[in-house]
């Protein structure tokens, strides 16, 4: 059981559900079912199943994470203590709501990017919700996106505030594998003289920041031809309405849209008695 789950329900039920305790009769026993409102890609339906595992409920899964679903589809069944399911219901509808939001816009930008650059991936990035990371980017996952770094800790990208206080490009490249570390360097760029530099320096992954999508594509192709291996990630001002501009402009899409802009996806509880 993720130490998560239970961090979420403590933040919501506090001391005690004061209503369900006041309302609900003792010992009753009920049955609830989840149920999809409109069209998605699922996900976040084990998340769901872990809350009421926490709180001692039996669950069915009827549906799972990845699933194109439709309106009227149920997702999760549930049975046991009432003022228990009462407990989690809207942890348990939070995470799928907003999980699935997330997996249902990567899964469609995704199609949409393939549809012209078969090859090219659509990635996340950290403007994530405090707190929340490793399920946006299990969302993005499962929606066929490319979750990208999870923190500072596990890869090497070179910003340009980093550039700034390194005193450029070429030295911060130097100072990076001066550090004797293994990991591949990617760099942030935001003209061409940059991109020049850094692939002339050995960045693995050169990142065009707010670039128009015809520069982006133009620069991409001459940094190919100097370095047929680099890879080209596009990134910056990227949305749903223009991200298939940039579907030839390298190897990566990454936006911050994925988890910072998303709408949730609409589920509900139905709960009666057992």
């Amino acid at each position: 059981m993720s130490s998560k789950i239970r961090e979420f329900l403590a933040e919501d039920i506090g001391p005690g559900d004061i209503t369900s305790e006041l309302v609900v009769p003792a010992g009753a026993k009920a049955r609830g079912r989840m149920l999809c409102k409109e069209a998605c890609v699922l996900a976040g339906a084990q998340e769901a199943k872990e809350v009421f595992d926490e709180l001692g409920l039996r669950t069915v899964l009827r549906k799972r994470d990845g699933a194109r679903l439709r309106k009227g589809d149920v997702v999760l069944e549930i049975s046991g203590s009432a003022k228990s399911m009462l407990a989690g219901e809207r942890l348990a509808l939070n995470l799928v709501m907003r999980m699935s939001g997330i997996a249902t816009l990567t899964r469609a930008l995704v199609d949409r990017c393939h549809r012209i650059n078969p090859k090219v991936k659509v990635a996340a990035t950290r403007k994530t919700t405090p707190g929340f990371r490793e399920y946006e980017k299990k969302a993005v996952a499962i929606g066929g996106g490319y979750p990208h770094r999870m923190g500072l800790y596990d890869a090497i990208l070179i910003k340009n505030n980093h550039i700034e206080l390194a005193g450029g490009v070429n030295e911060a490249l130097a100072r990076a594998r001066r550090g004797g570390s293994r990991r591949k360097v990617e760099i942030e760029v935001e003209s061409r003289e940059q991109a020049m530099a850094a692939v002339e320096n050995g960045a693995y992954i050169i990142m065009l920041d707010n670039f128009e999508p015809a520069d982006a594509r133009k620069l991409a192709r001459e940094l190919k031809r100097i370095k047929p291996s680099v890879l080209i990630e596009a990134s910056g001002g990227i949305r749903p309405d223009n991200i298939e501009q940039f579907a030839h402009a390298g190897d990566i899409i990454s936006l911050g849209w994925l988890t910072h802009s998303v709408r949730s996806v609409d589920f509900s509880m139905r709960i009666e008695k057992a």
